[in-house]
């Protein structure tokens, strides 16, 4: 039985081909770190390194690759924002959907005497910017927004709420774990201060690698929270001052920026409106289904609108992990299944403490597979 792979807001897969080959390529004819060596195939492991923040500035509306931060991944570029960032005393807003790698390094430091508010979202998962302006306090030092959820698919209007962040000069940060590669995304434009992104998911590299993006002026107060060896200013045993040495200790990932750089160029050869495109087109085509699918609840927006393709459905008559555990047995469909490391996102949309089957398409997804998932879906929610 063939399978269908729906479970890209975990894990794009499959990855382009480039993506491999470019890893293999290090592995096996360059080897060489950065910042460590002269010789040819060290210089060449920094030009592509070069290629790969100036590939993410380009594709996120960021300017100054120096100020492209990369990462293990979101989780710790989020930890690196927050930890670095807020202290005893400090304010901090998010919503009410955020994903664990917010909310866990939050409760963390609300130990330590760091007070959050939730912004309150609707049935959909969407927040009113106004509410942004009204919960603002003097002691406001950061608000920061999951772009797009992992559960309900629903896009927050990062403008609007960059604007009234400028407006009360708090720095404004996004997770863009679930729009970075499917939306276009304008840190300049929007005001941003800080924007975490994932390599592995809709930007389509490997997995181990992320990109912290951030302003000039956020860069010059954040503290490292990992402070080491950068193979620069080797003579001092304090942390350099300068980008992005100040944010990056340690030998970096080399296969993984090489897979990340080659992943980064598909995107762009492609455009993320094309991309967009496609993606809105297959969750149509599910959505569009489910309308008339008695036994289960959507879970987030109905409309195409100001959302990802991330659809979560509840059913209504089958326990949803033995539905996600049919729909593999059953039919080889892969899916994610349960709470999606944000209960809080849950709670909002109403399906906690049960969770949902959550697809998600990817590039290499087709319409035909979405058939698939929406004939299974009717076959199983019958009970």
């Amino acid at each position: 039985m063939d399978t269908i792979y729906l479970d890209n807001a975990a894990t794009s897969f499959p990855k382009p081909p480039a993506v491999a080959e470019a890893m293999l390529r290090y592995t096996r004819d360059v080897g060489a770190s950065v910042n460590r060596g002269v010789y040819a195939s060290a210089q060449g492991a920094e030009i592509t390194t070069l290629a790969l923040r100036e590939g993410l500035g380009r594709l996120l509306g960021h300017s100054d690759p120096s100020h492209c931060i990369l990462t293990s991944g979101n989780t710790m570029g989020l930890n690196m924002l927050l930890r670095g960032w807020l202290r005893p005393g400090d304010h901090c807003l998010v919503s009410s959907m955020e994903h664990n790698a917010v909310m866990r390094p939050l409760q963390d430091l609300a130990a330590r005497g760091v007070r959050f508010d939730r912004i309150p979202c609707d049935g959909c998962g969407r927040l009113d910017p106004e509410d942004v302006r009204r919960m603002i306090r003097p002691e406001t030092r950061l608000v920061l927004l999951a772009h797009g959820s992992n559960v309900g698919g629903g896009v927050q209007d990062a403008a609007a709420v960059g604007r009234i962040c400028r407006e009360y000069g708090v720095p404004f940060a996004l997770d863009a774990a679930q729009t970075a590669g499917h939306w276009e995304i304008d840190f300049a434009g929007w005001g941003l201060s800080a924007l975490s992104v994932p390599g592995h998911k809709g930007l389509m590299g490997p997995s181990g690698i992320g990109a912290l993006l951030l302003s000039s002026d956020l860069a010059g107060k954040l503290t490292p929270i990992i402070t080491g060896g950068t193979g620069s200013a080797s003579d001092l045993e304090v942390q350099p001052a300068y980008m992005p040495d100040r944010f990056e200790s340690g030998t970096p990932n080399l296969p993984g920026i090489y897979g990340f750089q080659a992943a980064v160029e598909y995107i762009e050869a492609i455009g993320i409106p094309v991309l967009r495109q496609h993606e809105t087109a297959l969750a149509a085509r599910l959505l569009d289904r489910l309308r008339d699918i008695p036994g289960v609840r959507l879970a987030g927006p109905r409309e195409t609108a100001n959302r990802v393709g991330v659809i979560s459905v509840d059913f209504q008559r089958v326990d949803n992990a033995e539905a996600a555990s049919r729909l593999e047995l059953e039919y080889g469909i892969l899916t994610r299944c349960g709470l999606h490391c944000a209960p809080a996102a849950h709670r909002t949309l109403g399906t906690f403490p049960q969770g949902t089957v959550r697809f998600s398409p990817g590039w290499f997804t087709t319409p035909e597979e979405m058939d698939a998932a929406a004939s299974a879906i009717a076959e199983i929610a019958c009970g």
